[in-house]
């Protein structure tokens, strides 16, 4: 009895262990906004192809150029135009959805509008108190992403946030601006200070906080469609030539068909297509 129960156990740890081996896995890692939308077509893909798993990491856009390039990665993510530094002949580019940078303040201001040079100003720290744009004599706390944020990338090239420092191109936004790492985290700080002001992908938009507009264009996806929004960036899925496997180049073909695009567009971005 004992040896049957023995031999039973083996035998299913055997079928698992073969279910385990036959199961393929997709990586992916990189920009924590496209990580977003990533992680709901990864589960929905996963459930009509049960043999394969797709493990997803937020590590933001820069990691996800370097994890594309050196491997480490079957997939990286961007949500930024790549560098003219990070680009190369064998790295392949594929846009899957196309998202705009809501600029978002605390329900409780008043403001509804800003332009362009207000919000440069802003994060540059040349304007302190709300007073300066319009609103209350209250100060400006600025909030703004982590260096390797694709987010603050966009942010920094389409607001014009960049400045020579010897030669060197370095960030213009204010030192004293507050750092979010994700945009989870920007709009926790924002929801929570009625002075603040920050930026996070459109796709994470809700009723916590409220989403100006810009030049007197609101942002949504028609309008960054139409190209009338001003401050929109690609999500971007990165590639070796020749690297991904069958199952992970049917996975991104997936992606970006009509099945793919439709979860796109439900999560409140535009579609790639």
């Amino acid at each position: 009895m004992k040896s049957n129960v023995i031999t039973a156990l083996c035998m299913a740890g055997a079928l698992v262990a073969h279910s385990a081996s036959a199961q393929e896995t997709i990586t992916v890692s990189g920009s924590t906004s496209v990580t977003e939308v990533m992680e709901i077509l990864a589960e929905t893909y996963q459930a009509q192809n049960n043999s394969t798993f797709i493990e997803v990491q937020g590590t933001g856009s820069s990691a996800g150029v370097k994890a594309a390039k050196n491997g480490t990665s079957m997939f990286g993510m961007s949500s930024r135009d790549l560098k003219d530094s990070e680009k190369e002949p064998s790295l392949k580019e594929t846009v899957i959805a196309r998202d705009g940078i809501a600029v978002v303040i605390n329900n409780s201001n008043a403001l509804n509008d800003l332009s362009i040079e207000q919000i440069a100003k802003i994060y540059r720290g040349e304007v302190k108190n709300w007073s300066e744009v319009g609103g209350e004599n209250k100060p400006v706390v600025v909030v703004t992403r982590d260096t390797a944020s694709g987010t603050r990338g966009a942010f920094e090239d389409i607001m014009n946030l960049k400045r020579k420092v010897n030669g060197i191109t370095v960030s213009a936004i204010s030192q004293r601006a507050q750092v979010g790492n994700g945009n989870g985290v920007v709009k926790t700080i924002v929801a929570n200070n009625p002075f603040a002001i920050g930026y996070i992908s459109l796709g994470s938009i809700d009723e916590s906080l409220k989403a100006i507009q810009i030049d007197g264009v609101t942002p949504t996806e028609q309008s960054v469609a139409s190209g009338d929004y001003p401050v929109a960036r690609p999500f971007l899925v990165l590639s070796k030539d020749g690297k991904p496997s069958p199952a992970a180049e049917k996975f991104l073909d997936w992606v970006v068909s009509v099945d793919g695009q439709k979860i796109v567009m439900n999560e409140g971005y535009v579609s790639a297509q």
